[in-house]
């Protein structure tokens, strides 16, 4: 019913949003561009029907593997294996996995395992809230970081927090302000760093005020990692996020390699990232070109370059610990494995991070998730969930082209984060409501409306945040 209404309001909706806009001539012109595509997208749904069921020769092959499937590793009877081309592969064993199920529960557990940490703390997100919770969670840092000083041996205790600029330092209290003192009592302890989009420069920067700026482009990596145990969520270190807003939470204990390689990452992008200092200013490391004060070009090749080698490099080191596990001719049992002192359960979870860092040319994610919704066959369920329904042209077109069962929840209105905010934001989730009610007119034109279903989630008092895709009962398929 929501839908409905909001769809029908949608060209008024544009109109409006461009009229409250007399003093903002770029963002006027951007969402005036944003309406006429909308008005193109519809032109254009009447001609392209046909083609969708090309959509699947269209996208990109699937990445080839570089060796058949081995009858011995567990991998070999799963179809994703061509991930590891791109990516490590880390196997884990499915006891060592923990599902989160409250956002109370990822707050309680965040600071349990900070207070027992003993090597390192890593925390990458958008940006830490400044509420009494966050505050919380910082004076649990400063405890650990005290207690790691009052041991009767020099602590390795490092904390390393990665957000994002514009993010964290809007308004004069901010994640900033937050971390400063954590820093001005550890200096050689704790590391702040700052990403600032190298897209946002010039007169750009100058011009385009704060919360407007952050549309320009984001570090949001979500990790939280405490020395070998990690939870990989889509949730910001704030208030809501430990309350009542849903989002996804994995729990993956006790696995080393997958924390040193986050640690890694999130140590690469902090390196390119502007760093904060005691009296609250930044400045990047020695060596490093300034993210917008530089060279653009420059500055993209170098941030490539060090994410590209992390990513290289534990794909390689995944890869020799892969073929020594499964590919020596001395081989051990689980028996003698567990004599020699190795009581790790076998692995039976396959691991692939994923990354997208388009303006460093690192479109991992984009690959992988459009070969995914490509080989999805008749037979095949796919279910994506998003806190904000906005598919790009080619995920689409993929949906509507391939032959799979699609399940997608979304928000609805009212648990959208922009629900009832002021001024242009609280337009926000009737503009997402107009493009999913776009999108499933689409849907029933061409007849699909018991292959791709739309439910959107709701809950009293609560937003919704998760994102996530999971594709499953696939059918073998044996390739030439």
């Amino acid at each position: 019913m929501a839908v409905a209404a909001a769809g029908a309001a949608g060209p008024v909706f544009w109109r409006r949003l461009l009229g409250l806009l007399p003093g903002r001539p770029g963002l006027a012109a951007l969402l005036g561009r944003l309406s006429d595509r909308l008005g193109r997208n519809r032109d254009r749904r009447r001609r392209r029907s046909p083609w969708l069921l090309l959509a699947p020769l269209l996208s990109p092959a699937v990445p080839q593997v570089t060796s058949p499937p081995c009858c011995l590793c567990p991998e070999g009877v799963h179809r994703f294996q061509w991930i590891r081309n791109l990516v490590p592969e880390f196997g884990v064993s499915s006891s060592h996995v923990r599902v989160l199920a409250s956002p109370a529960e990822f707050f309680e557990l965040m600071k349990g395992q900070i207070r027992v940490a003993k090597r390192r703390v890593v925390m990458a997100s958008l940006y830490l809230g400044t509420g009494p919770l966050e505050q919380e969670l910082v004076d649990c840092l400063e405890s650990t970081l005290e207690k790691s000083l009052q041991a009767k041996f020099p602590s390795d205790l490092k904390v390393s927090i990665l957000l994002d600029f514009t993010r964290g330092s809007r308004g004069r209290k901010n994640s900033r302000t937050m971390l400063l003192p954590l820093l001005q009592r550890f200096p050689e302890q704790v590391r702040v760093s700052l990403f600032h989009t190298p897209h946002l420069r010039g007169l750009l920067r100058l011009l385009i005020p704060e919360r407007f700026n952050e549309t320009i482009g984001l570090q949001h990596i979500k990790v939280y990692l405490f020395d070998n145990s990690v939870i990989l969520s889509g949730a910001n270190l704030s208030d809501s996020y430990f309350t009542n807003r849903q989002d996804r939470y994995v729990f993956l204990q006790d696995c080393a390699e997958i924390a040193d390689f986050f640690t890694e990452l999130v140590d690469a992008v902090g390196d390119v990232s502007l760093q904060l200092q005691g009296d609250d200013t930044v400045q990047v490391l020695d060596g490093m070109v300034h993210p917008y004060k530089g060279d653009r070009a420059e500055y993209c090749k170098a941030a490539n370059k060090r994410v590209m080698d992390v990513i290289n490099s534990a794909r390689t080191r995944q890869q020799m610990l892969h073929a020594q596990t499964f590919h020596s001719n001395s081989l051990l049992t689980q028996e003698d494995a567990a004599a020699a002192g190795d009581r790790r359960p076998a692995p039976d979870t396959w691991i692939y991070p994923l990354i997208q860092m388009k303006p460093f040319e690192i479109q991992i994610d984009e690959i992988v998730t459009e070969t995914l919704l490509t080989e999805a066959e008749c037979g095949a369920k796919v279910y994506l969930t998003t806190g904000y329904f906005n598919l790009t042209q080619a995920y689409m077109d993929l949906v509507l082209g391939t032959r799979a069962e699609y399940q997608i929840l979304l928000a609805s209105p009212e648990v959208n984060g922009f629900f009832g905010a002021k001024g242009v934001a609280g337009a926000i989730p009737a503009a997402y409501v107009h493009i999913e009610r776009q999108f499933y007119s689409e849907v029933c034109s061409l007849g699909q409306q018991e292959r791709v279903q739309l439910q959107e989630y709701w809950r009293r008092g609560w937003t919704f945040h998760a994102k996530g895709q999971f594709t499953g009962t696939w059918r073998p398929r044996l390739r030439s």
